[in-house]
């Protein structure tokens, strides 16, 4: 994914601490961890750039809902009834499944941070976990008629999340559409002004007036993210995107609910591209390479349809490629989430977050075209995941030794938010002995494809 460089390459890649170093032909450093990886394809990290971990324990459970009964059922009937310990499972099993999908960047739109206990416990998991994150703080959809709690920004900011090398703070706001032009405008004000990300949902029409306000105060800019964009005029597209602003899309979600499909045709008109996630796993599954495969078809389907419509034939041949599908979940998501200076490449200096994808698996061989392998790669292809240097997947096994614990602590947590909560003074049953407790994250064995110790 480096512009300067083939699509692919028979290449050592040396990895010194957190970073990747060198990347070249047979190299030799003294006393560096050797791992041989013939027969397989190293990829920079993948990015699922808009995500809601804390939801995990209630996976699947809205499959057949629409976005009004996911909205009224998980919100308005569910989320209330999260504990931090409910959010910290979900949270932690979220996060290490993303992991397992060869996901080392996550977008954690955390919209139920009730207490600071409940931020608090979302931050926990995602550093046991050992990913990397941008942490979305977000409130309740309830509360849409005041500012966001800058307060709380900045507790995190100063404690764990600015103590932290793989976590970066951000704010999950309301934006124009859902909350008043002035509170709009103070949200996304106290954003720029600390320097972190402000993300939006845009699902319930075209842009109200209070866009244009926002657009007044010169706060449309780098540091926004707008997520689905239903009922954004093409105008409204170049606008946004000329002013630097990220644009996100969750296909199969979008699809599935009825948000909007037609925001990745927008962008790619203009000359630019989406960054991609996969929203809540309530609905479907978290694997962002199937968001990369969907939007590529949907895509490539408009250009036959329009071909089509003009002559009765397809397209001759296809403008999108792999390549570019896969760019959408590296280069275009470490820039929806302000980490294009960090992540995204496998270049020099930049951190070593790293996927093994073998290719030997019968789903992927014969090996012809390294990039469509890895687009066409499944959870199950995945063999190793790095992340700012650490192992955290080897031999096709998460190094997290409590995934059973886990499990049924999720399990749990998810049968019980079903339900009323029981009376005060009846409290819940308490995790299971041996269940998942806030740690430090398990230093797991480090090194790379030819990984020098520092």
């Amino acid at each position: 994914m480096a512009p300067d460089r083939p699509d692919s390459e028979v290449l050592d890649v040396l990895v010194e601490g957190d970073r990747i170093t060198q990347i070249g032909r047979r190299l030799d450093p003294a006393g560096a961890d050797i791992v041989d990886l013939a027969g397989r394809v190293v990829i920079p990290g993948l990015v699922n750039a808009h995500l809601h971990t804390w939801q995990t324990a209630m996976r699947f459970v809205g499959t057949d809902w629409s976005l009004p009964e996911y909205l009224a059922n998980a919100h308005g009937a569910v989320a209330h009834r999260y504990s931090p310990d409910d959010m910290y499972v979900g949270t932690l099993a979220g996060a290490l499944n993303q992991i397992d999908g060869g996901v080392t960047t996550i977008g954690d739109w955390c919209h139920n941070c009730v207490t600071p206990e409940h931020a608090d416990a979302g931050v926990d998991a995602l550093t046991r976990a050992g990913v990397r994150a941008v942490f979305l703080h977000g409130t309740p959809h309830s509360v849409r008629e005041r500012p966001h709690d800058t307060g709380e920004v900045d507790r995190l900011l100063r404690g764990p999340i600015g103590a932290s090398d793989l976590l970066s703070m951000g704010m999950a706001v309301e934006g124009p559409q859902l909350s008043k032009p002035e509170v709009a405008i103070a949200d996304l004000r106290a954003a720029a002004e600390r320097g972190i990300l402000a993300s939006m949902h845009q699902s319930a029409g075209p842009p109200n007036p209070g866009w244009r306000a926002v657009g007044v105060a010169g706060l449309w800019g780098p540091g926004v993210n707008i997520v689905h964009g239903v009922g954004l005029t093409g105008a409204w597209v170049q606008r946004l995107a000329d002013a630097g602003v990220s644009l996100t899309s969750t296909p199969e979600n979008e699809l599935g609910q009825g948000h909007c499909t037609s925001l990745t045709r927008q962008l790619l008109r203009i000359g630019t591209a989406p960054s991609l996630g996969t929203d809540t796993e309530i609905a479907t599954p978290g694997e962002v390479l199937v968001a990369a495969r969907i939007t590529l078809a949907l895509q490539r389907g408009h250009t036959h349809d329009l071909k089509h419509q003009r002559t009765g034939l397809g397209t001759e041949s296809l403008e999108i490629r792999a390549k570019q599908a896969l760019s959408w979940v590296t280069i275009e998501g470490a820039r929806a989430l302000g980490l294009a200076d960090r992540i995204g490449r496998i270049q020099p200096g930049l951190q070593a977050d790293l996927v093994v994808i073998d290719t030997r698996r019968l789903n992927l061989w014969p090996l012809h075209d390294p990039v469509a392998a890895a687009l066409h790669a499944h959870p199950g292809n995945v063999e190793s995941v790095m992340i700012g240097g650490i192992w955290r997947k080897r031999d096709h096994l998460l190094l997290e030794t409590s995934i059973d614990d886990i499990k049924g602590s999720v399990q749990q947590s998810g049968g019980a938010i079903r339900q009323p909560r029981p009376p005060p003074g009846r409290g819940r049953t308490p995790p299971r002995p041996g269940g998942p407790t806030r740690r430090a994250p398990t230093t797991a064995p480090t090194g790379a494809c030819g990984s020098k110790r520092p």
